[in-house]
């Protein structure tokens, strides 16, 4: 019984940070309103977590391992390239939008400790790109997409997809967007990216 109040406590706790991290941010974030969030005291809070870096991880590690697995999957199945790029966008932009947190603390653990990224690989499902780039070479030489690099692909389509949310104020300055129509915006690409690049990967 103890065992299953314990789970049931840290999974609370964890959403209840998500919440207010997808409110606040991680610096706008604070222990005792994350401990208000889950209707616990600051100390209980503290017992399962010892400081707001830990429980962002925390966050950060449950919300990508759910992510991983299906950009995985994406990856790995048998669907064409176009249908990849069009999967792989929607989903990601999907759940990104959910959890808008994540990019951001990606670029900024990255920035602030480079061995973050070999955490990140241990989570289960972690893609893998062989199959992509092996694919992408098949299609290039059976004349279906103009000669590209599956690298560089690859790369295209993550900062097509990725920009717009690492740097949403500054995108949101340039184009003169508020709050509602930003997120028009940031639905919309699910369809606009994968157009994007197919189109220009297209023989024509």
């Amino acid at each position: 019984m103890t065992k299953d109040k314990d789970i049931s406590t840290e999974s609370n706790i964890l959403e209840a940070a998500k919440r207010v991290f997808q409110n606040k941010g991680m610096d706008g974030a604070r222990m005792q309103e994350i401990a208000d969030e889950a209707n616990i005291n600051k100390a209980m809070l503290h017992y399962y977590f010892r400081s707001k870096q830990l429980l962002f991880e925390a966050v950060f590690k449950n919300a990508f391992s759910l992510l991983s697995p299906q950009l995985n999957a994406i990856l790995n199945d048998d669907s064409s390239i176009e249908d990849k790029i069009k999967n792989f966008s929607f989903n990601y932009i999907s759940f990104i939008i959910k959890h808008p947190y994540l990019p951001n603390f990606i670029i900024q653990e990255l920035n602030r400790n480079p061995e973050f990224m070999s955490t990140i690989q241990t989570i289960s499902g972690f893609p893998n790109i062989e199959k992509f780039k092996n694919q992408v070479k098949k299609e290039v030489e059976m004349g279906l997409i103009i000669p590209i690099e599956a690298e560089q692909l690859f790369i295209n389509i993550m900062a097509l997809n990725i920009f717009p949310f690492v740097a949403k104020p500054l995108v949101k300055a340039l184009i003169n967007k508020n709050d509602a129509d930003m997120n028009t915006i940031l639905e919309a690409r699910k369809n606009e990216v994968s157009n994007f690049i197919i189109n220009a990967i297209k023989r024509k």
